[in-house]
């Protein structure tokens, strides 16, 4: 049964698929030309993802979390090897009651869209999704980021905010995108579960403060030790970004300024480490409420 050329019927996967679904299909492509492989690996580049909407995502646990987060699923590629395994069935058989279009792909052509040897056998494109400042109402803990440059730092950074049970991530003014491949790698998933905003610095500025939110930055400048400042009930630790820190106009913002404590030559750690050391000394002062221990 041939599809007008974007496919034909996948019959082996018909009496597990199908039943419930009389106007859905799954497809089969065979070539890395076909229209919705070509969309795919345009999302790569900045600008595709922001005239489609559309971001990818790699493997099937990945994907499982978009959509029990509630993200809108475009579509799904799978792997001839990965239609064997119960948990892509099943998933399949959700992607296709979200209406979103199934099709399975030569493990070359995905190898192609992730530029990996040995790719994920699940790919799918979501929906991109920004939250406003009303999304974090309430959040005990929140990281903000002054013009973030790098991708897998970001990204990192957000599934930092997960881990620690941060109430979202805030990009201040410009920055990286967090929808980016590098991005949505680096957060393991956790991109669909935490809150990400973008905004400029005033307006976070005076929403922190409605909130009753403490600002606490780290800076070179800080006089005070990381272990040593009040963060208060409610926190937002403020990172300046890799190449330059942070602006002495945004520092001036914050209630605290703290440093970390440095033994050898080096002046400062990596973005993400950075991060990561102050939240979680601001996580162990509230001791580490809503951790699975």
């Amino acid at each position: 049964m041939t599809l007008g050329g974007a496919g034909r019927f996948w019959p082996d996967l018909a009496p597990v698929l199908l039943p419930t679904h009389p106007v859905h299909f799954v497809e089969e492509i065979t070539s890395a030309q076909n229209p919705l492989v070509k969309l795919a690996r345009a999302l790569e580049r900045k600008k595709a993802r922001i005239e489609s909407g559309l971001f990818l995502t790699e493997g099937a646990r990945h994907v499982t979390e978009g959509l029990d987060n509630g993200w809108q699923l475009h579509a799904l590629l799978l792997s001839d090897a990965a239609t064997d395994r119960d948990q892509v069935r099943a998933l399949a058989r959700q992607a296709l009651d979200h209406g979103a279009r199934v099709a399975r792909v030569p493990e070359r052509v995905l190898e192609s869209l992730t530029h990996r040897d040995n790719a994920q056998n699940v790919i799918a494109l979501f929906r991109m999704r920004l939250a406003g400042l009303e999304a974090l109402a309430g959040a005990r803990r929140l990281i903000a980021l002054e013009r973030p440059r790098d991708p897998g730092n970001l990204g990192t950074i957000i599934r930092l905010a997960d881990s620690t049970g941060c109430g979202g991530v805030v990009i201040l003014e410009e920055g990286c995108d967090p929808f980016s491949v590098e991005a949505v790698r680096a957060s393991m998933g956790s991109v669909f579960a935490v809150p990400v905003v973008r905004c400029g610095v005033d307006a976070f500025d005076a929403w922190r403060r409605q909130e009753g939110l403490r600002l606490i930055g780290t800076s070179l400048e800080g006089s005070v030790r990381h272990t040593d400042v009040d963060p208060g009930a409610r926190t937002c630790i403020l990172m300046g970004n890799e190449q330059s820190g942070l602006p002495p106009a945004m520092a001036a913002l914050c209630d605290g300024l703290v440093r970390l404590p440095m033994a050898g030559r080096a002046d400062s750690l990596n973005l993400a480490l950075a991060t990561a050391v102050t939240v979680y000394e601001v996580w162990r002062r509230s001791g580490f409420d809503g951790a699975r221990f």
